[in-house]
């Protein structure tokens, strides 16, 4: 049985920084893409970073480059989502989530139904 769990989430001020955690298990990690996606109320989930299984490729989203930084750890099964100069509007239920392949280039934003394995969600809220 498939299992990810997001860690890592919580309430920070504007500026601040968090780092969330992402631990999948039951499953070949190393196969598998890991993205970040996250959904604010009333808003679309919106994919926010993805990271190859080597870690050679990326994507984040034009709002949080230069920001949030994706690593993976394929020893732990554990993939990352390192966020500074976090602002209001980062404010989310942050999910991890696997993919074996992507129908989109690294370079746009990643499909959702790609993704096979999603956990339950970590919520980050920025205040002002």
């Amino acid at each position: 049985q498939v299992q990810v769990v997001e860690s890592g989430g919580g309430l920070v001020q504007a500026g601040g920084s968090l780092t969330l955690s992402c631990t999948a298990s039951g499953l070949t990690f190393d196969d598998y893409i890991m993205g970040w996606f996250r959904q604010a109320p009333g808003k679309e989930r919106e994919g926010v970073s993805c990271i190859s299984w080597s870690g050679r490729n990326t994507y984040y989203a034009d709002s949080v480059k230069g920001r949030f930084t994706i690593s993976r750890d394929n020893r732990k099964n554990t993939l990352y989502l390192q966020m500074n100069s976090l602002k209001p509007e980062d404010t989310a239920m942050y999910y991890c989530a696997a993919a074996l392949a992507l129908t989109t280039d690294w370079g746009t934003p990643p499909a959702s139904a790609d993704f096979q394995y999603w956990g339950q969600g970590t919520q980050v809220t920025v205040s002002s």
